[in-house]
């Protein structure tokens, strides 16, 4: 069996345990491990339960409570680690043990790029094509692009690298190059990288799940709860053997389980993971998730891009100690880039790295870094760590230089990049990678390392499969996956059900009761057609599935989780229930409301043929949607397809009238396979009266039999019956011998292209990234960035940062606050599977102007969810207790007088970010501040914000466009560009920034409260330096349970005294407090919980009482309570509306930022320009508008052919609306910006002129 840590062992031997307290106490001597094989391979005969030496519990099968236990609060990870490496050594059955680690040299990563980038709009779309072509043929100018220069380093078995540098100095791409994962950049021909004796092709091609790397942004199936994501990951890399005895899926779980257990979030089994609009668990949580899923890899080289981005310091610290963990006992190597880097976790590494924009400074062990730098002239602050001391490299404005070092030391990059070329450092290391390179020759262990790769493979799994379980396994997963994400999520699927059985009753109603006789065969035919159609349409949306699950699928498939095409399967496997529910009722409403054929043998072919037609579409829409890398890209072949398959089905068009050139279009038809074989069905043998016979009426009552005929094609002359047969045979060439040979060719059609989707799936690309580059609106690009701006990952060259503005004019404009804000015994309490939890549990406190209070707790203990209860933003549970300002209750206008800064950066991406900020402005600002005035003031927030540089820059979407810190900034300046009268709510403002930008963003918290600001601030992972400049506390334990509420004092002696004064033991006097209090907080076990309860001792002390009597101070005062009341009633009447801005503002705003929206969606435009053109030409190429009956009929259908245009024209329009709702709903609506009819008018105004 593979540990989760590290799928195959390697001897803990081997490694020195130098980070724990205990070292390994596996048997050293031969004898004595012989004996203890032999008595482990008796046992596991005679029990098929594996025992391990001495006293030691099994790994998969511990009693319950002791600290093998992973539902046990006595949980010891490290003691289970090592209970299973002993497991897995004494099984002969386990695969042999194999490990990673790897070492470059002259490493150079780059693009290529054609110069700056400009936003592209319409008419941008055409000259690109062309610039496209030109580039085919050799022409058009590109430049290279250098990401990483001459980068050297070594991380063995069991080491661990610290990379450190600020967003954008190459962080990330030295993880993915490492990791293989380099789609769109070129590694240099030059370049030098050894996996311990196995070449990169091989790793890339065969070893893809032994390396690993985990992206700094969260990606799961949001409705899937956190014990289903992580069964799923457990089970995707389960062995070949499983040791111990136990069955598979036990072995699984107890994996899934130590793994919560490790990261702290086995409480969350059963709760959704959610997204950033879905909820679920909290963005520490989820970070949580995503670390345990990627550890349940088992990687044997592992890169972690800045996955503490939301994590407590605890959480944090945590992690980088799993890591040593993995490394000390199992042998994995593991490079992590960490933002904020703890000292604690810091001194947990082996090696550090330290970039500076794209070039390598400093390669070396932990202990030697800091004095590197320090030789060259700088120095280290007091209360200083060393990771931001080290980082602080990279800022002109936060080393400092040693006296005497002033004309020495290096400046700039490049002269970083040249010290540390000729140091004696980095002769030592070129020395150690040589040694590497002598003994991990090329090609060496490559039979050693396929031998153990095999041993753990599924016996059917082919030998150079990266892949662990079998292709039949992998299905099966991913069935089970998919059907527990159709449970948890069944709303779609009910609404299709529900959607579809309304438009069976219409069709049923339009042909209601059709007569047995000739005037109902066009009525027959005509509802056939229509009832194929649904039937077969109704899987056009599956094209928005593929592309809504795509990113997890890439995600899992570079895990080497399972084939893509293995989803594929499951995914088309586990719509079947669906679609067959969905026939069924459809058919059956529409078969007899119609009175079509009621025999049960036909309805049920027609049932068949309406089935086999769903299934063989659903396949073309589905490999659609693999060949195409957008959705507006996949939209434009459906709805051409779609169209072309309606008209030559052969209702609208006898195959006789189709012209010569398009008739082959009827033969690749499904559904004209379909039709003939339905009509064959209902007009077989079928003897139908006579309706009407020419001649008749006055004067030819007399005539003979044999004179009149039926009215309709294929009758007899003298025959009052129409025989079914004639007819379909002489209206549409049909016949009913082939009707079972068309039921064949839809089964060939069905398999063809069913094959054709699973190699579409297989080989699917996700789109190109372009990297976290700046793009401009043209003519507003900043001439620095023209002339030489080159990073894939950022352009931030000496960033300004916000410190040397503070003192500045305070206020600048800002508006002062004078009320107080605050709240009492608050509870928040949810159902979770019809069971009660409580989130919030009486929480206390208040905010008031001119202070900065810090909201701090370890992951989930609800952060987050108190800021959104005060801030009005939960949609449901039960909330009590009372919010009031200066004592009166928050009314409906409450949400737009405060700031609101989420944790997620929301935006609309074609925006630039002074229309963002400006948007904001003109519809939350106060209606009698004249606009002019809102739009200076957007002026000086970008001033007070630095982002004068990117101030017109597109804001783009994650991972392309802004990067991660000036995101964070934007989201700050969208909410001060409001203007909050009352107070700002700010959700992890620091989170996944470095520190160097955290401590900009508490210079930025500073300038508020200095200008009267109240300031509510969530933080993770403060330095103690960091910490100390909030004024007050306010510190939940799990359960949102208060532990402290008050000032935190000069060097944090207030706080630190109150938990020392009630049983914490002393705080060292280098310790950070953050840190001290959140570890005495959370305690590690059940008995260390009963020992001290912090919410009671907090509940039973002064402080707390001080707290009550000054909320009822608040509540009381008769002169502030008038105060309030006076200026509700003579004060800006808009304030305290719901919405400020009135609806016609609101309107013209929202109808102006639409507009640019599609303007600047250029693929979306000529997507629908596309489809409107071709389908005309299409139409107009296909029906021939004769003089003749026909020809009429013609038109007629070419007119309903162009209406039809309009379904695929509002599929379209899908992708499109649905973020901008998404949008709406998580962000614009609930801080009251505009009303929801404003958004659907303007964006109904806009699809109705395009």
């Amino acid at each position: 069996m593979t540990t989760p840590l590290s799928r195959t062992m390697s001897s803990h031997s081997k490694h020195d345990d130098h980070h724990s307290d205990s070292t390994a106490d596996t048997p050293t001597e031969e004898p004595q491990e012989n004996i203890t094989q032999h008595i482990s391979n008796l046992a596991r005969q005679l029990s098929r339960v594996s025992t391990t030496a001495g006293n030691e519990l099994h790994a998969f099968s511990p009693q319950p409570g002791t600290k093998l236990d992973p539902n046990s609060p006595t949980f010891d990870p490290r003691a289970w680690v090592k209970a299973f490496v002993r497991l897995v050594e004494s099984d002969a059955g386990a695969a042999p043990p194999r490990s990673l680690g790897v070492a470059f040299k002259n490493l150079n990563v780059y693009g290529w790029g054609t110069g700056a980038e400009h936003q592209k709009t319409i008419v941008d779309y055409p000259i690109d094509v062309v610039k496209y072509l030109v580039g085919l043929v050799g022409g058009g100018k590109k430049r290279r692009v250098d990401i990483l220069r001459n980068f050297e380093g070594i991380v063995d078995e069991g080491e661990l690298l610290l990379v450190l540098g600020p967003p954008g100095s190459g962080c990330s791409t030295l993880l993915k190059t490492i990791a293989g994962e380099t789609a769109g950049l070129e590694v240099g021909p030059d370049s030098y990288m050894n996996f311990r004796g196995i070449d990169e092709k091989s790793i890339r091609r065969s070893f893809r799940g032994d390396v690993l790397y985990n992206a700094e942004i969260d990606c799961h199936l949001a409705h899937l709860t956190v014990g289903e994501t992580l069964s799923f990951a457990s089970s995707a890399h389960s062995p070949r053997h499983v040791p111990g005895g136990v069955t598979r899926s036990q072995a699984d779980t107890m994996m899934r389980d130590v793994m919560m257990a490790i990261f702290g979030i086995s409480h969350t089994v059963d709760t959704r993971v959610g997204s950033d609009f879905v909820r679920g668990v909290s963005g520490g949580e989820r970070k949580r998730v995503s670390i345990a899923e990627a550890a349940l890899t088992g990687a044997k080289l592992q890169c972690w891009d800045n996955t503490t981005r939301g994590l407590d310091s605890g959480n944090a610290i945590n992690f980088c100690r799993t890591l040593r963990l993995q490394a000390d006992l199992v042998g994995v190597a593991a490079a992590v880039a960490i933002y904020q880097a703890p000292q604690s976790a810091y001194d947990l590494f082996d090696r550090v790295t330290v970039l500076y924009e794209g070039h390598q400074i400093f390669f070396g062990r932990i202990n030697e870094a800091k004095q590197y730098f320090e030789n060259l002239g700088f120095e280290c602050p007091d209360r200083q760590t060393t990771p931001d001391f080290l980082t602080s490299m990279t800022s002109p404005q936060e080393r400092r230089v040693r006296s005497g070092f002033e004309s020495s030391a290096p400046r700039t990059p490049q002269e970083f990049a040249e010290r540390w070329q000729s140091s004696p450092q980095r002769k030592a290391l070129l020395q150690e990678i040589a040694a590497y390179e002598a003994n991990h020759p090329p090609a060496q262990r490559l039979e050693e390392y396929k031998s153990s790769r095999r041993a753990e493979q599924f016996k059917n799994q082919r030998s150079k499969s990266p892949y662990t379980i079998s292709y039949l396994a992998q299905v099966k997963l991913t069935l089970w996956r998919g059907w527990r994400r159709l449970l948890a999520d069944p709303g779609f699927t009910i609404a299709s059900l529900i959607f579809n059985l309304i438009m069976a009753l219409v069709l049923g109603t339009m042909f209601f009761n059709l007569k047995d006789d000739s005037s109902s065969f066009y009525y027959r035919g005509g509802l056939i057609f229509f009832a194929l159609l649904f039937n077969a349409f109704a899987s056009q949306l599956e094209v928005l599935t593929v592309y809504a699950e795509r990113p997890v699928v890439e995600k899992h498939n570079r895990y080497a989780f399972y084939h893509q095409s293995a989803q594929a399967i499951a995914s088309y496997i586990i719509d079947l229930p669906y679609k067959t529910i969905n026939m069924i009722i459809f058919n059956l409403l529409i078969y007899f409301m119609a009175h079509l054929r009621r025999d049960a043998g036909h309805f049920f072919f027609f049932c068949l043929t309406s089935y086999l037609t769903t299934l063989v579409m659903s396949c073309i829409y589905r490999t659609l949607a693999c060949v195409t890398r957008t959705t507006h890209q996949a939209m434009i072949p459906v709805s051409i397809i779609s169209l072309g398959l309606m008209i030559y089905t052969g209702f609208t068009m006898p195959t006789d009238y189709m012209l010569g050139w398009s008739r082959w279009m009827n033969y690749i038809n499904p559904l004209a396979y379909a039709f003939e074989a339905l009509m064959a069905s209902e007009f077989h043998n079928r003897k139908f009266a006579c309706a009407g016979m020419v001649p008749q009426g006055p004067g030819y009552d007399g005539l003979p039999a044999n004179s009149r005929i039926c009215s309709v094609v294929g009758a007899e002359p003298g025959s009052s019956m129409v025989d079914g047969d004639r007819y379909i045979n002489m209206s549409f060439k049909y016949y009913n011998s082939n009707k079972w040979r068309n039921i064949g060719i839809l089964l060939g059609f069905l398999f063809g292209f069913l094959i054709l989707y699973i190699i579409a799936a297989e080989h699917a690309k996700p789109p190109r990234n372009k990297g976290e580059v700046l793009v401009f609106r043209k003519g507003r690009m900043p001439s620095n960035f023209e002339k030489d701006h080159g990073d894939v990952e950022t352009q931030a060259t000496d960033r300004p940062v916000v410190a040397e503005k503070v003192n500045n004019n305070p206020s600048s404009g800002l508006t002062a606050g004078a009320s107080v804000f605050h709240w009492e015994d608050l509870c928040y309490d949810i159902q979770i599977k019809g069971k009660d939890r409580r989130l919030l549990d009486h929480v206390d406190g208040w905010v008031k102007p001119g202070k900065s209070t810090a909201l701090m707790g370890v992951s989930g203990a609800g952060k987050t969810t108190l800021l959104d209860v005060l801030a009005t933003r939960v949609t449901m549970g039960v909330v009590t207790g009372n919010t009031h300002i200066d004592g009166l209750a928050t009314d409906s206008s409450f949400q737009h007088r405060v700031g609101y800064v989420q944790q997620q950066d929301l935006h609309l991406t074609t925006m630039t970010v002074r229309e963002a900020l400006e948007f904001s402005a003109l519809l939350r600002q106060s209606a009698e501040i004249p606009r002019s005035e809102k739009l200076a003031y957007v002026e000086h927030v970008i001033d007070m914000l630095d982002m004068q540089e990117f101030s017109d820059a597109v804001i783009g979407t994650p991972g392309e466009g802004l990067n991660v810190e000036q995101r964070k900034r934007l989201t700050i300046g969208v909410e001060l560009a409001a203007r909050p009268q009352l107070l700002v709510f700010l959700d992890e403002p620091t989170s996944g920034l470095d520190s160097q930008t955290s401590w900009a963003i508490c210079d930025l918290i500073e300038k508020l409260t200095a200008s009267g600001q109240a300031v509510l601030c969530t933080i993770h992972q403060p330095s103690a330096m960091l910490f100390q400049r909030f004024d007050r506390l306010l510190l939940l334990a799990p359960g949102g349970k208060t532990v402290y509420f008050g000032d935190l004092g000069e060097q944090s002696q207030t706080l630190l005294k109150y938990f020392e004064r009630n049983g914490a033991p002393p705080c060292p006097q280098d310790a950070n407090p953050a840190e001290y209090m959140l570890e005495i907080i959370k305690p590690s076990n059940d008995e260390e919980a009963e020992k001290i309860d912090w919410h009671q001792i907090w509940r039973d002390s002064h402080e707390f009482q001080e707290v009550k009597q000054e909320l009822s101070r608040l509540n009381s005062l008769p002169d502030t309570r008038g105060a309030a009341a006076n200026a509700l009633e003579n004060g800006d009447a808009s304030q305290h509306k719901e919405f400020v801005a009135s609806f016609s503002t609101q309107f013209r705003e929202v109808l102006i930022r639409t507009w640019k929206h599609f303007w600047r969606s250029p693929t979306y435009i000529w997507s629908k320009i596309a489809l409107i053109v071709l389908s005309s030409l299409y139409i107009g190429f296909t029906f021939e508008a004769k003089n003749t009956i026909q020809g009429l009929q013609n038109q007629l259908y070419a007119i309903f052919m162009y209406m039809v245009l309009f379904q695929s024209l509002s599929d379209q329009i899908m992708p499109m609306f649905l973020p901008q709702r998404d949008l709406y709903e998580v962000r614009e609506r609930p801080s009251k910006i505009y009303r929801w009819n404003s958004k659907s008018l303007s964006s109904s105004s806009l699809q109705s002129a395009l």
